[in-house]
């Protein structure tokens, strides 16, 4: 049997003709930047999330990177990261000059440890950025408790780049910071056919900002109020998004099916190992869904040589990147994510995954710790 980590075909192939429809109407009507589809989606996309305002870019990189700079931080100003995340979180803050000061892991949810987190606080903190890594909500009541109790001002930002639809105590994420990024990557649970992003904000004056910051600085064609530059949502994949989009609670619930039927299989036949938590309030997406096993490097192997597509997420924390070396990290900085980071796997995950194929999975998985 072969199982691809995700299967876009299959996907493609259940919704071929709204989505081909959709891209026709684009090519038909010839708008193929800031058409009326990116203006929809937007607002169709804010209201899924509870939020007031969504403007769609071309990344969650650049989602992120526009969202920290309209707050209008000074150079050398602090942004506190979580260490164990893609690089894209920390890029946000260091191209705008900002200094990102890395947080360890929370071993048991994979979010920020609350205690490291309260230590890297300085006067210099102006913002912090918690990632709902994987799909799972990270503890937002208790972040904010942190910054009251540091008596600063100091903005919450949320990368929701994995974690569309995901829920926080009943409410969606990317609705409850100062402002949220979102990556429409392919392989997100709502991804389109090329780059895509979106900032989501309730505020209205930066609202107008990222729209003008997104489009050369200009409210009004060859009038330039600000410095910005050219980083929009197309409209083809703003067309796209919109079909998506109606079917995203659906295929959220069947990953949740799915990882699920993952831990009940893994609680039965392999206990040692460590499977995602379920925490109550903090309903998980399931965009990756990660186990934590010994021999990783070795189980990756024997997996893709039986046809099971694993991969690895992430597997070198932020500290330890060339990229960051003038941070001044070293090999012992961040304990947790640096154990984890050789312990970690992902497994295939996609809303088409079969009861079959997820039996052969863990058997495989079996399979090589009984031989």
């Amino acid at each position: 049997m072969t199982i691809p980590f995700v299967d876009l075909k299959i996907q493609y192939q259940s919704y071929k003709k709204h989505i081909d429809t959709a891209i026709s109407e684009v090519i038909t009507n010839t708008r193929f930047i800031q058409g009326k589809e990116v203006s929809l989606f937007e607002k169709e996309f804010a209201t899924f999330l509870g939020a007031k305002y969504c403007i769609g870019v071309n990344s969650g990189t650049d989602a992120l990177i526009l969202g920290i700079r309209a707050l209008n931080l000074n150079p050398g100003d602090e942004v506190i990261v979580p260490v164990n995340t893609f690089i894209a979180t920390a890029l946000g803050v260091s191209e705008n000059k900002l200094k990102p000061v890395f947080v360890d892991m929370d071993p048991e949810d994979y979010g920020m440890d609350l205690d490291d987190l309260e230590k890297k606080i300085t006067s210099k903190t102006r913002a912090i950025l918690p990632v709902h890594l994987f799909g799972q909500p990270e503890k937002l009541d208790e972040i904010k408790k942190i910054i009251k109790k540091s008596e600063k001002q100091i903005y919450l930002i949320e990368d929701a780049c994995q974690a569309h639809g995901a829920e926080y105590k009943g409410k969606k994420v990317g609705s409850m910071g100062i402002f949220s990024a979102f990556s429409f990557y392919p392989g997100k649970n709502l991804g389109a056919y090329g780059d895509g992003g979106a900032i989501v904000t309730n505020d209205a004056k930066l609202a107008e900002t990222y729209h003008m910051l997104r489009e050369y600085g200009s409210k009004v064609k060859y009038i330039h109020d600000t410095v910005g530059t050219n980083t929009r949502l197309d409209t083809i994949q703003a067309a796209i998004l919109r079909v998506k989009l109606q079917y995203l609670e659906k295929w959220n619930n069947k990953r949740q099916q799915n990882a699920a039927l993952y831990t009940k299989l893994f609680q039965k036949e392999l206990p040692n190992i460590k499977t995602p938590p379920y925490i109550l309030g903090r309903e998980s997406v399931f965009h990756l869904y990660i186990i934590e096993v010994e021999k990783r490097d070795e189980l990756l192997t024997y997996l893709n040589s039986h046809g099971v597509q694993a991969l690895i997420h992430y597997p070198i924390p932020l500290h330890m990147q060339k990229a960051f070396a003038d941070l001044g990290y070293k090999k012992g900085d961040f304990p947790h994510a640096e154990k984890s980071a050789k312990r970690i796997l992902s497994l295939p995950m996609f809303p088409e995954l079969t009861k079959e194929q997820i039996i052969y999975v863990v058997g495989t998985i079996k399979d090589f710790y009984g031989r």
